[in-house]
């Protein structure tokens, strides 16, 4: 069974979209309305829009919409169900009993419950004789127990056998293992076989204190090195980062981003604590517009190699279009931070924060990179280095900022600098002619409707899609008109499909005398959820007249018995030419 509706509307009433979205999202008033940068998306101009007047939020980059729930639904990555009971715990509110099938949220409780059982294992098996090996590598690497147990650090035994039967002694089923990740089936299908072996385990941990994946780092020259949770129900793998549950408690603004878990805990313990890491890939853009939320600026300290630039260099893409400040730590004889602050001794937390203090931010550190390629002596060389140089300058979003680089280059290379201005403003003009380009094609798309993923039919019924998403805005916002409408149009008029099903949910909201916004995302998938919420945003409420309704419906009964190959096909000559002198008696 489903919700009941009285339910949700309550929960909608005491769950406030402003106050929830502004503790992730930094909102500034527009009119009525606020503004933001998406949370889901990276971008650099606000386009992500709060409608407080009615509960919903829409983003005009990349499409995201819906209301408080849907929100905390793609913000916190939980399901329908755990969405409604996080902003019911949230309100004071109970859950009513027997109501709703919670079964992807069992699935998911479960898989908590299991690694939770599983990080408790690895930890003990650490201390026992046949976790020695992992026990003396963390200690080489400089970790006590309190760090060890600050996060659970543990291992896995050789047996490929002993986390399952461990498991499934505590109730846990082969299933259920299978779908954490902890196990794989056998080949013959007949038993559960873990997952992870003869490693160092590092638990990975969400916000709200789950242990939802792990890291696990093997102890011999075996392939592949490090092994981590393949994504779960519980878990996605590029949009959390490992020991961010840590980072965001400490205060700061600032972020340190590591490579790897080692990394992370060796900043840690020498009090470093605002350091995180990817989870065993390259930084993703859910991943850098997941730290635009707990900071303003970040670190990136990646290793010094050819990997490490690499790296570098598209993380500072990524965090640059997620709003952020940006700094690039190079770290003396291009040691990592563990190996660095290890080397020091005592001094080691000391001689890394003066490297930090002393970082560069990211234009700084691509120019030096740029640099190191050219002979700056040589003309050509020169020139080179030059016209790369000014693509990153350009790159810049304040004119301030592009002063300075400027006259900086000026100065390095005893170029006029109004030489170099004029070849800033020739990259800045081609630059701004690919953007209007991109939104020229972006817009067209948009209404064509090639790209619609929910109403596949709208790129062949353009017309007819468009004035059946206008009536369905316009019946949303002016329920009272809804008899007027039904007299003259019903669901099988509609020439698109998905139109057709939305126009049914809202008369028939409307009859039950509930508004089709309350219940809209419970019924529907996340991406008709959005598609719903962009066709209300995209509506002009200025325009919502009688005549505006009549010419919706005129348009989609024009379009209705219009002749198509398609149709005339499926047609007899009878029907044909009766169809022809309808449409003659019409002119």
């Amino acid at each position: 069974m489903a919700l009941p509706d009285g339910f949700l509307y309550e929960l909608k009433e005491r769950s406030d979209i402003s106050d929830i979205v502004s503790g992730y999202v930094n909102l500034k008033r527009r009119g009525r309305n606020l503004v933001g940068l998406c949370p889901f998306h990276s971008e650099k101009t606000p386009s992500f829009n709060l409608y407080p007047e009615n509960g919903s939020f829409y983003c005009f980059g990349c499409g995201a919409g819906g209301d408080v729930i849907t929100f905390i639904m793609k913000i916190e990555n939980l399901d329908y169900i755990e969405a409604v009971k996080f902003l019911a715990q949230r309100a004071g509110m109970d859950m009513p009993e027997n109501s709703y099938d919670d079964g992807v949220g069992k699935l998911r409780m479960r898989i908590f419950e299991a690694n939770r059982e599983a990080a408790r294992f690895y930890n003990k098996k650490l201390y026992e004789p046949e976790g020695r090996e992992g026990l003396e590598y963390f200690y080489r690497r400089g970790l006590t127990d309190n760090i060890i147990r600050r996060f659970g650090l543990g291992y896995s035994p050789k047996s490929r056998y002993a986390l399952c039967d461990h498991l499934k002694a505590l109730g846990f089923s082969s299933a259920e293992l299978v779908a954490a990740n902890l196990a794989f089936m056998s080949s013959d299908g007949r038993r559960a076989v873990d997952r992870f072996a003869d490693r160092v385990m590092f638990p990975i941990i969400d916000l709200r204190g789950n242990v939802i994946a792990f890291g696990g780092r093997i102890l011999t020259d075996q392939k592949p090195k490090y092994l981590n949770t393949s994504d779960t129900p519980a878990f996605k793998k590029s949009a959390n980062l490992f020991s961010l549950n840590n980072a965001k408690n400490t205060g700061e603004r600032t972020l340190i981003l590591c490579e790897g878990y080692m990394d992370v805990i060796a900043l840690n313990k020498a009090g470093f604590k605002n350091a995180v890491a990817t989870l065993g890939t390259a930084l993703t853009p859910e991943q850098a517009v997941l730290m635009k939320r707990y900071a303003d600026e970040v670190v990136i300290c990646y290793d010094a190699d050819e990997a490490g630039q690499k790296a570098t260099a598209r993380a500072i893409t990524l965090l640059r279009n997620a709003g952020l400040v940006i700094r690039v730590l190079s770290i003396p004889e291009g040691k990592d931070p563990d190996e660095f602050i290890r080397n020091k001794g005592d001094k080691g937390a000391a001689a890394f924060k003066n490297v930090l203090d002393n970082s560069g931010n990211d234009v700084e550190y691509r120019l030096q990179n740029l640099k190191t390629k050219y002979d700056t002596n040589n003309p050509e060389q020169k020139a080179g280095y030059m016209t790369e140089a000014l693509r990153i300058v350009s790159s810049l979003d304040s004119a301030v900022e592009q002063d300075i680089y400027v006259s900086k280059l000026a100065g390095e290379l005893n170029i006029d600098k109004a030489s170099i201005s004029a070849d800033l403003q020739k990259l800045r003009r081609k630059k701004e002619n690919e953007y209007r380009k991109r939104d020229f094609t972006r817009i067209s798309t948009e209404l064509s409707g090639r790209d619609d993923k929910v109403n596949t039919e709208k790129a062949k019924h353009t017309r007819a899609a468009k004035a059946e998403e206008m009536l369905i805005a316009f019946l949303v916002y002016n329920n009272d008109m809804e008899p007027q409408v039904s007299a003259r149009i019903t669901p099988q008029d509609f020439v698109t499909k998905f139109n057709a099903q939305l126009y049914a949910y809202v008369v028939e909201r409307i009859h039950e005398g509930v508004s089709p916004q309350t219940t809209f995302t419970r019924d529907f998938t996340s991406d008709e959820v959005s598609k719903f919420y962009a066709i209300l945003h995209s509506y002009n409420s200025q325009t919502a007249t009688k005549q505006a309704m009549n010419e919706y419906i005129d348009v989609i009964l024009e379009e209705k018995h219009k002749l198509t190959p398609e149709k005339i096909s499926e047609m007899s000559p009878e029907e044909i030419m009766a169809s022809l002198k309808k449409k003659k008696s019409k002119e």
